[in-house]
């Protein structure tokens, strides 16, 4: 369901608010705050996204994006922190969790907040009726409300974090998107011998297109331009 001007606005006002606080625990406290105690690394997208991004390892542009968004932009350039165990992930999936409800409060929204470490990462999932505001054209929203929320991770943790965000199964639905876009290409390149360029994506969307190609023999892809042009080559192997 689209959300239309008034909810995107609201949105952006919110988001806004939660970016701009001096200090991000505030926002953060939805289920408890800063004082909640609570038990708790990749990507590209994550970014992504991430994915992932996310971008927590080095793109080197060698089809290592990762998914979901860039948790240096984050943390002031802070180095990712070795092997985590699943009780501190599932603690930051927690704070993250708090997060995400206390901007839910402050727009109004209803939703489910499932928390959980899926695949050696903290994830927290948004499932409810009236949320495509928090999603925005083509996950940029999200990807921005990721962004603030691995922060707040980091203001109570002390670390980065390769929390990874969805809203409305948003992630899923666009992976299987991108794997279209991914073979489409690889068939391009198998067809005609030649590269080829896709479009600008974010590090999630990368991570996804990068999965898919690294995994059919004879075509490799890689990464080039800078953010937020950057945008995956596939071409054939020599």
């Amino acid at each position: 369901m689209a959300a239309g001007p008034a909810a995107e606005a609201e949105t952006t006002e919110a988001v806004s608010v939660a970016g701009d606080s001096a200090d991000v625990d505030e926002v953060a406290g939805g289920r408890g705050g800063p004082d909640r105690e609570a038990d708790e690394d990749d990507d590209d997208e994550d970014e992504d996204d991430a994915d992932d991004e996310d971008e927590d390892e080095d793109d080197a542009d060698t089809g290592g994006d990762r998914a979901a968004g860039d948790v240096a932009a984050s943390t002031n350039g802070a180095k990712p922190a070795a092997a985590t165990s699943d009780v501190d992930l599932f603690r930051q999936s927690e704070i993250a969790a708090d997060y995400v409800e206390g901007l839910l409060d402050i727009l109004d929204y209803d939703g489910d907040i499932d928390e959980l470490v899926s695949a050696g990462r903290p994830v927290v999932e948004v499932v409810g009726g009236r949320l495509q505001a928090l999603v925005g054209q083509r996950g940029a929203t999200l990807e921005a409300l990721q962004e603030l929320t691995r922060l707040a991770v980091f203001r109570q943790t002390g670390s980065p974090s390769r929390l990874l965000l969805d809203v409305g199964g948003y992630r899923a639905t666009r992976r299987k998107e991108l794997s279209a876009v991914a073979k489409n290409a690889v068939e391009k390149v198998k067809q005609h011998g030649e590269a080829v360029r896709l479009e600008p994506m974010s590090a999630f969307e990368r991570k996804c297109v990068h999965d898919v190609v690294n995994a059919i023999a004879g075509v490799e892809s890689e990464s080039e331009g800078v953010e937020p042009n950057r945008r995956i080559v596939v071409r054939p192997v020599d």
